[in-house]
């Protein structure tokens, strides 16, 4: 049922990125959902950490599409348009959940969402903390997202050349893979690899702000 309900909000999610004014009631349903289920049984951790991360992901929401539809990835973000209120219903719902029982992965996906929202900028961001969190949750349930927020993650905390070695694990033919090995080649100066990976990226997504986004990528590298 947790994971019914994740995958509600995740469409949402999607479909605010391809549809610009997309009708929010899919998040609304999903967070409603997960107020449900953690009222039925509070006493399960697992159920506080999908209410908690489905807020603490909402919390952002209001930043994450510009004025004319188009994607501000997390380090441009107007930190100041985040929801105190979801963030702080979001991180004591956690702080609440983590010393109770067994650590499953909502509670770690909400974890990592709560480092975030406590950092006030990028640079802020305790990257040393959350790799910790995506190696416990690669650990308990391995995914492909899981495998992008490590190597994300490893690159900000050992350099984008061990993040690229974490990306290996993944298909080549993985559009965020294209996109996650872009970002990491650019900081490594390889102008023309990078620029070619933002090109497939854009060419495996649907999603038109993203495609948008990653062919301005492209376009702002000068050549090598």
């Amino acid at each position: 049922m947790r994971h019914a309900v994740a995958a509600v909000y995740a469409q949402d999610h999607a479909l605010t990125e391809r549809v610009r004014g997309t009708d929010p009631l899919l998040a609304a349903a999903a967070l409603d959902l997960a107020r449900r289920i953690h009222r039925l049984a509070p006493s399960d951790p697992e159920n506080a950490g999908l209410l908690a991360l489905l807020l603490l992901t909402h919390a952002r929401a209001p930043a994450r599409l510009d004025a004319a539809g188009e994607i501000v990835p997390l380090a441009e973000q107007d930190r100041s348009r985040w929801s105190p209120r979801l963030i702080a219903e979001g991180i004591a719902l956690i702080e609440r959940a983590l010393p109770v029982g067994p650590v499953g992965p909502f509670q770690l996906q909400a974890a990592i969402a709560a480092v975030h929202a406590e950092a006030r900028s990028m640079e802020d961001t305790d990257w040393a903390q959350i790799l910790v969190l995506y190696g416990m949750l690669d650990a308990v349930e391995p995914a492909p997202s899981v495998t992008l927020g490590l190597a994300v993650a490893t690159a900000e905390v050992a350099g984008p050349e061990a993040g690229l070695e974490i990306l290996d694990r993944l298909p080549e033919g993985s559009h965020r893979r294209q996109a996650v090995t872009g970002h990491l080649l650019s900081r490594l100066g390889r102008a023309d690899e990078a620029r070619e990976a933002f090109l497939r990226a854009a060419e495996g997504t649907r999603s038109l702000p993203e495609q948008r986004y990653l062919h301005r990528l492209a376009g702002a590298i000068r050549p090598g």
